[in-house]
């Protein structure tokens, strides 16, 4: 019965072998949606300025998201895009990686349209911290290289310092070596965001996005990513968008996104004396934060065995 059993395993793996393979093919087969224009030639990347002009894009041609959205990101300042769920913030960081072609108006580094570029020197020179890290079943050290796989170990020590996780590193047993195990589960997702933020300053990109790179944490959490991406964006061209705007309030503009169209533009204070759609967003938020951090008190005084009233609790 041993060997009938073996014969009966090894069918079954090149059976399933089989249908993947056929899976595979029919994968490498499917036509790539945004390709290079016959005659796209390097970008010639300078300062590093972003300029969306009159933008209209939609997934689904019944369904438009961005409907002619006009602004710039002038070269070594920050643009935040803000708005509620929907309003096509998240598309706008998938256009500038150039993952779709817009149907409409043009976006441009330094005046050259990313549709007449390579994608590979276009994204050369953009950096993300996205929300959902991607990370590798390998070492911390890996993981921070994937940014540049050509960097010295100085230089992966240096990008570490400077996102503020060295601390954390140096009390694992195994250090940079350190296994982050699938999709990074042994750490935390502050760990997490700090090893993508690492990732990003050993690439060093001259125009860089944060998608949302915060919203997935909690307050106190947030506010020490915060601090190292703060060093992340100096003197670097850099498009935040934010669901959070506690994160935003430093921003040289703040564009407020709504229906696809731009609602509301200006800096945090006019804004806020706009009271407008941004203000009521920043008023419903704080409720929100002081709400979280009234039940953590309560929950922390639950933990010391003391209730509202001031008495042991049974």
């Amino acid at each position: 019965s041993v060997p009938l059993n073996f014969i009966g395993f090894v069918y079954r793996e090149i059976r399933q072998g089989l249908t993947d393979i056929e899976q595979m093919f029919d994968l490498l087969e499917v036509e790539a949606e945004v390709v290079d224009a016959p005659d796209a030639k390097p970008l010639q990347i300078g300062a590093g300025a972003v300029s969306f002009k009159d933008v209209q894009f939609s997934y689904d041609p019944e369904r438009p998201i961005l409907k002619g959205i006009s602004f710039d990101v002038p070269a070594g300042k920050t643009i935040a895009i803000v708005g509620p769920s929907g309003a096509g913030k998240s598309t706008i960081s998938r256009l500038l990686y150039r993952f779709y072609d817009i149907q409409g108006g043009s976006i441009t580094i330094d005046g050259q349209d990313i549709r007449d570029v390579t994608q590979k020197s276009l994204r050369a020179v953009v950096g993300m911290v996205p929300q959902d890290t991607v990370l590798f079943n390998d070492t911390l050290a890996y993981n921070i290289r994937y940014g540049r796989p050509d960097a010295p170990d100085a230089d992966v020590t240096a990008a570490a310092n400077a996102a503020q996780i060295s601390g954390f590193i140096s009390k694992l047993p195994d250090g940079f070596q350190t296994m982050v195990g699938e999709r990074g589960l042994k750490l935390s997702g502050g760990e997490k965001q700090r090893v993508a933020i690492a990732r990003t300053i050993l690439k060093a990109p001259p125009i860089l996005i944060l998608d949302e790179a915060t919203s997935a944490l909690d307050t106190h959490t947030e506010q020490e990513i915060q601090s190292a991406l703060d060093v992340v964006s100096q003197n670097r061209t850099t498009l935040v968008i934010a669901h959070r705007l506690s994160t935003v309030i430093g921003a040289d503009e703040i564009i407020v996104l709504k229906d696809g169209n731009i609602a509301e533009r200006g800096t945090h204070s006019s804004l806020m004396l706009a009271g407008g759609l941004y203000a009521s967003m920043w008023s419903r938020q704080r409720e929100a934060i002081q709400a979280e951090e009234r039940l953590r008190e309560v929950r922390e005084k639950d933990d010391l065995g003391v209730v509202d009233r001031g008495e042991p609790a049974h």
